[in-house]
Formats: C-alpha cells, sequence, structure tokens
C-alpha cells in the first residue's frame, strides 16, 4: 500500500514536469505552425505511457539502483572485506576500481541513447563505422573513467586535475583524429551518461564518499558522470586514430608487396 502511494506521488510530480514540454508543443502546434495535431489519439495515448513509464522508471531507481550502487559500495570498502589494518591505502580498493569498470563496462553497452547513435553512425557511414566497436570504444572508455574516477575518491584528489588533463588531451587528439570521427566521439561522451549509467555511477560514487573515512558525499561524491563523459571521447578518437594507423600499415605493407 506504502509502495502504490509513493508510486502515485512520483506519478504527480512526473506530470508536472512533463507539462511544460506538452505545453511548449501544442502551442508551437496550435499557434506558430497553426496546424491541428496530427493523431491526436496517438500522441495523448503515448504521452500517457511516457507519464506511466518515467514514474516505474523514477521508482525503481529509488527502490533498487540507488540502494544497489549504494550497498555495493558499502560492502566493497568495508574493513572486514578489504582486511586491511591500521593503515589503509589505496591498494586495499582494488576490488572497488574492478567492480567500478565492470559496472561502467556493462551499463554502457546496455544504454539505449548509445544503441541508437551507434546504429545511425553505421547506417549514415554505410558500414564504415561498425555500431558494434564503437559500442565497445565507448563501454572501454567509461570503465577506465569510472575506475579513476573511483580512484580519485578514494585518495581524495581534487576533480579538476583530472577533468583539466582529460579535456587537454582530447584537444590534443582533436588535431590528429580523422575528422570524420571527432563530431561522433563528441556525441559519444554525452550518451553514456543516460538513463542505465547515471543511476548506478552516482550511487556508486556517493556511497564510496560515504564509507571512506575524511571524504565529503558533497564534495568527494558527486563528479563520476564527469568521468564517465570524458573518456569515452579519449576512446572512441584513440580507437579511430588505431584504426587509421592500422589502415595505413597494411596500405604501405601490400604496395610493398606489389613493387
Amino acid at each position: 500500500m506504502n509502495l502504490l502511494i509513493e508510486f502515485f506521488g512520483i506519478l504527480k510530480s512526473t506530470v508536472i514536469d512533463v507539462l511544460p514540454i506538452l505545453s511548449i508543443i501544442v502551442i508551437f502546434q496550435l499557434l506558430v505552425i497553426r496546424r491541428p495535431i496530427p493523431d491526436i489519439k496517438q500522441v495523448g495515448f503515448g504521452f500517457f505511457y511516457v507519464l506511466i513509464g518515467l514514474a516505474f522508471f523514477l521508482l525503481g531507481l529509488e527502490k533498487a539502483l540507488f540502494p544497489l550502487g549504494k550497498i555495493m559500495a558499502e560492502q566493497l570498502t568495508a574493513s572486514e572485506f578489504i582486511n586491511a589494518g591500521a593503515v589503509i591505502s589505496w591498494t586495499d580498493y582494488t576490488w572497488v576500481y574492478i567492480f567500478a569498470a565492470a559496472i561502467g563496462f556493462s551499463t554502457t553497452i546496455a544504454e539505449p541513447s548509445l544503441i541508437a547513435v551507434a546504429l545511425k553512425a553505421e547506417e549514415v557511414s554505410g558500414g564504415g563505422i561498425r555500431a558494434n566497436s564503437l559500442r565497445i570504444a565507448v563501454a572501454i572508455g567509461v570503465a577506465i573513467g569510472i575506475a579513476l574516477g573511483s580512484y580519485r575518491i578514494v585518495v581524495g584528489h581534487p576533480i579538476h586535475y583530472y577533468i583539466i588533463s582529460g579535456y587537454i588531451l582530447v584537444v590534443i587528439q582533436t588535431f590528429f583524429c580523422p575528422k570524420i570521427i571527432v563530431p561522433l566521439a563528441y556525441d559519444s561522451g554525452g550518451v553514456t551518461t543516460s538513463t542505465v549509467t547515471v543511476p548506478l555511477v552516482a550511487a556508486l560514487g556517493l556511497g564510496l564518499a560515504s564509507t571512506i573515512p575524511g571524504r565529503s558525499p558533497l564534495i568527494d561524491g558527486f563528479g563520476l558522470i564527469a568521468f564517465a563523459s570524458l573518456f569515452p571521447i579519449i576512446a572512441v578518437m584513440a580507437y579511430a586514430q588505431i584504426s587509421q594507423l592500422q589502415t595505413k600499415k597494411l596500405t604501405e605493407s601490400e604496395n610493398s608487396n606489389a613493387l
């Protein structure tokens, strides 16, 4: 019964959040474009399904994904698990980094927005960019980013050192990367931080900062999403650069054999 009451509360909040979007669409359709809404019945059912789906999704976040990320962080940092002595070093949290990388990779592979972008990239490029290769490259980038972000929380380093260094590397890669892949690489950083990845990653960061002595959930707990957005850009451009280098070597080898 309490769960049902909580669901209707979330549904009410969702309606309030979605109402401005619906209002803008209706106003532009009727007053600016000055045409009736096509298939208004179908559109109405679609918005109803969106509201119900969002409400269930938000309830699932609160009841499952956020608690799961926090529980895993607490268990992996518990003294009886890491078997640490009086002094705890960053190496005692090896399983935390492994879990962070694994959860970053797996959630990114399952990210619907990344799947959509990868399929469109393959379609537009005529198969030159393979959807699965792009998804794996992005997932590897997220895995590295989340693991490095977890390390930052453990050791307590300021986040801006990592982010500034990362974007300096992105700028350098941009000059040497094939131009066709640069916009896609930049977009890949955004599509990773969506419905599947964000809840678990955010919960992991807050859980780590809450359980590690000397860390503040507000200062140290947030920031993993930035790592999850930055490192896919680096990974996708690195993948393109490696592929370009391999193609160049193969071409040179074929030319030398022909001579």
